[in-house]
């Protein structure tokens, strides 16, 4: 009998892993879904000093599990690799990015954008496979890809405004799932990567709490003990979906991970358009309806080519 090595994933019967694997990606995303009503308890924490303590707590809160878990040896063993440190490193950054936009958007009233963002995430995976990894696109991914282009021109022309907050979050969480998946989900067990990843934005995050303290002031801890222990509830708030995706991404292929990414922009769309009133003149309908429309034609076409591999294997 074998064991496994402390930066592999624990070896199980393959469905048992996918099946596991489900449940993190949508635990993962049904998180990230409820995120914006979490941060406009926050107010009047602004999206700087908010993504600092996220760092911080994060840190804090991974350093508490690794303690816990007794995987202070993982890490080590994670750090002794120079391109693993150098690859988590880039994913905190890419992360960085994310979450740095996606408050903006949350905590500015434009919690729609941030959900076409995720809408458009999984065509953007598909290009990132194209660009980096040189896989040829199908028929009709070229089909989803051209009308969610189409979606975004509609909105640049007829809405009058360059979706960025969409296409920033869209590009910045593609490529750190492309990262996470391809160089980091099979060497680096879920609460090490975090670890990491928090670990290189900690500097950034002193700074940033620093310049706030600087400017607009330090909000925690001056608004009450309820406020303070929402501020304070950020580490877990940002760590625990961010465990289930990397749990996720080592078991399930990063097509299933795009297609579960779906139950995230759904919620966010409900909560901006329904509970918190956000615009919705015909023109951005008209955008939403196209990216779901591409979307759509996404999920046909993995149907279809997870239908032909069963098949090929079973012929096989």
């Amino acid at each position: 009998m074998t064991l496994a090595t402390p930066t592999q994933p624990i070896p199980l019967p393959r469905t048992r892993a996918q099946m596991m694997g489900v449940a993190y990606g949508f635990g993962a995303y049904l998180l990230w879904g409820l995120l914006p009503l979490y941060f406009v308890l926050l107010a009047p924490t602004g999206p700087w000093e908010t993504l600092s303590w996220r760092v911080l707590l994060s840190l804090a809160f991974c350093a508490l599990l690794l303690t816990v878990t007794r995987g202070w040896g993982r890490l080590l063993a994670v750090l002794r690799s120079r391109r693993l440190a150098l690859w988590s490193a880039a994913a905190g950054v890419l992360i960085y990015i994310n979450w740095q936009v996606f408050l903006f958007a949350a905590l500015s009233d434009r919690v729609l954008e941030a959900s076409l963002g995720y809408f458009i995430n999984p065509i953007a995976t598909v290009l990132l496979a194209v660009l980096v990894l040189g896989e040829r696109m199908r028929p009709l991914q070229w089909v989803a890809v051209a009308i969610a282009g189409l979606a975004v021109v509609v909105i640049v022309v007829f809405y009058g405004a360059v979706p960025w907050v969409s296409l920033v979050l869209a590009a910045s969480f593609a490529a750190y799932g492309l990262v996470k998946k391809q160089h980091l989900g099979e060497h680096v067990d879920a609460v090490s990567g975090l670890t990491l990843e928090s670990m290189w934005l900690t500097p950034i995050a002193a700074a940033q709490l620093v310049a706030v303290g600087m400017t607009t002031g330090i909000t925690f801890g001056h608004h009450g003990t309820a406020h303070a222990l929402l501020v304070g509830l950020a580490g877990i708030v940002t760590a625990v979906p961010l465990l289930l995706f990397a749990s996720a991404t080592r078991r399930v292929s990063l097509t299933t991970i795009g297609l579960l990414q779906f139950a995230a922009p759904i919620l966010q769309f409900i909560t901006g358009a329904f509970l918190l009133g956000e615009e919705m003149p015909p023109e951005r309908w008209a955008g939403f309806a196209l990216i779901w429309v591409a979307c759509v034609v996404l999920m046909v076409d993995v149907a279809r080519s997870e239908r032909r591999r069963r098949n090929t294997t079973r012929r096989s």
